[in-house]
């Protein structure tokens, strides 16, 4: 009955008190909280659509809270898993879901379950006909003016504050960076194009230019940096990245902030490349806002400003050997002022990398992962540390800790530094500036040749003889090349400045 349902749910909202994650035993049934007080069953449906068929709905419209069952329990995983990390957003506000204690929901007929049993039996018939009013529900997103790389999970922070998104791909097309993005309805479309379209991810960059896709449905085959299903986490990941299997790797993602795994007890762990939804962030703080990966002063999308937690980035697969504090510091700061580097002392293959801020952490991610390193392909994921904690006074740690934090060799200190538009992902071709005039083209061909490298090509600048390219024989020794040059003192107060660039010779 359902006076018996109503009673058993107070066990379901005592949890609540302490662990905000309830019950981790997956259920066909979901326990959903927070509801606005003039929610529909329409709205409670449609949150478990995208991910299945919805076979009963009970609503506790006094607690603001409802119960719903889908048709199968891997539909419901399915659905936390997505949830968890993309917090649902029904009327600017957010709403929790998690798996319920029952394992079916009976109900019965009182008028109030009379209209939740209607409003399933008109949904599951037409299966969410609300596409009337909108052309379509895939957008198809051409990012203008790309000064700073746009990820896959840049876009699905900003778009989820119009509703789930299903499935996502990025792709460029015409030299133009592009997204196809699909929601479960029209409307969710309709409104993401609305306010989103002509804004700014960042700073007077990066513009978005939204228009409907001829397409009703996306057909995602992998679930990588490019391309993404959400409703089916079981997808492989392609080539691009093999998933973590490495026991460190996973250690490093016990759940907190970011969770590899996309529900508890998953088996699919997603491939690091795409675990920065930041879920633990967007709980009470932020409400109705995923969290930005704004630059400061980012606020053109109402973005808050993220706390400068979270901005620590985790890199595995070091070679031990050669790997220290500064060259880390130097690679990491190409793309972000580097405060604390800490290599692990009982694993040195290991290290933490504390940036200044989620961008910079974001970018420094996103384009040097994968990457080989003194012979290794370095992994890198967000840790769920907030800080580097320093070594306590008179503690040696074998100078494994390093605080970079009043450097002066931070790239990103000015605002609108021109190092801010000259962020590429790493290559074979640097650019070398602030190079003194008694500096010529065989002192620098053997500066970088010392180390052993081969360099391939060089040109000075025909404008400007303090800037210069030179071309190394691989990415990896061009990385190696601005990890060791990089503010290699030419003489005459002249400290070379280098870094990677998008030109070749």
């Amino acid at each position: 009955s359902q006076r018996e349902i109503m009673s058993s749910n107070g066990n379901d909202n005592k949890k609540f008190k302490g662990d905000v994650r309830g019950p981790s035993v997956p259920s066909r049934v979901l326990h959903i909280r927070k509801l606005p007080s003039d929610i529909t069953e329409t709205e409670v449906i449609g949150l478990g659509l995208p991910f299945g068929d919805v076979t009963n709905l009970l609503m506790l419209k006094a607690k603001n809270q409802a119960f719903l069952e889908m048709n199968s329990e891997e539909a419901a995983q399915n659905m936390v898993g997505y949830y968890s990390t993309v917090m649902p957003i029904i009327r600017h506000q957010p709403v929790f879901v998690q798996f319920s204690n029952h394992k079916e929901l009976k109900t019965d007929n009182s008028p109030n379950q009379e209209r939740a049993q209607a409003a399933l039996r008109a949904l599951s018939t037409s299966h969410v006909d609300t596409t009337v009013a909108a052309p379509s529900s895939v957008l198809r997103v051409v990012v203008d003016n790309l000064a700073y790389p746009v990820t896959l999970d840049a876009l699905c922070q900003i778009f989820s504050k119009f509703g789930t998104v299903l499935r996502i791909i990025v792709f460029t097309k015409n030299s133009q960076f592009q997204a196809l993005l699909q929601y479960p309805d029209g409307a969710s479309a309709q409104a993401a194009k609305l306010s989103l379209d002509g804004q700014n991810i960042y700073n007077s960059c990066c513009t978005l230019r939204i228009s409907f896709s001829k397409l009703t449905s996306l057909n995602v085959k992998y679930n990588n940096e490019k391309s993404r299903d959400f409703t089916r986490p079981d997808l492989p990941s392609g080539d691009s990245q093999p998933a973590i299997e490495h026991p460190a790797m996973a250690a490093a993602f016990t759940p907190g902030i970011i969770s590899a795994a996309p529900y508890a007890g998953a088996t699919h762990a997603f491939p690091p490349a795409f675990t920065i939804q930041p879920a633990g962030l967007t709980f009470p703080a932020l409400p109705g806002a995923l969290s930005s990966l704004s630059l400061p002063g980012a606020t053109r999308l109402g973005f808050p400003h993220i706390p400068t937690g979270h901005c620590v980035l985790l890199v595995t697969n070091l070679n031990p050997e050669r790997v220290t504090p500064h060259c880390l510091f130097i690679l990491f700061g190409v793309y972000g002022d580097v405060m604390r580097v800490k290599i692990l002392f009982n694993n040195k293959e290991n290290a933490l990398v504390q940036m200044s801020d989620r961008t910079q952490a974001q970018l420094a991610m996103s384009h040097l992962n994968g990457y080989r390193l003194y012979g290794r392909n370095v992994r890198i994921t967000l840790s769920k540390h907030t800080s580097v904690q320093l070594p306590r006074e008179g503690h040696e740690d074998q100078g494994l800790t390093k605080n970079y934090s009043n450097s002066p060799l931070h790239r990103f200190k000015k605002p609108g530094s021109k190092n801010y538009s000259n962020i590429f992902p790493p290559s074979a071709t640097l650019h070398l500036s602030n190079i003194p005039p008694s500096v010529s083209e065989e002192d620098l061909k053997m500066l970088f040749s010392s180390s052993g490298a081969v360099v391939k090509a060089f040109k000075f600048f025909q404008k400007d003889h303090k800037m210069a390219l030179i071309q190394m024989s691989s990415v990896e020794e061009a990385i190696e090349s601005l990890m060791e040059f990089h503010n290699h003192d030419l003489g005459e107060n002249h400290h070379l400045r280098v870094s990677f660039s998008k030109s070749s010779i």
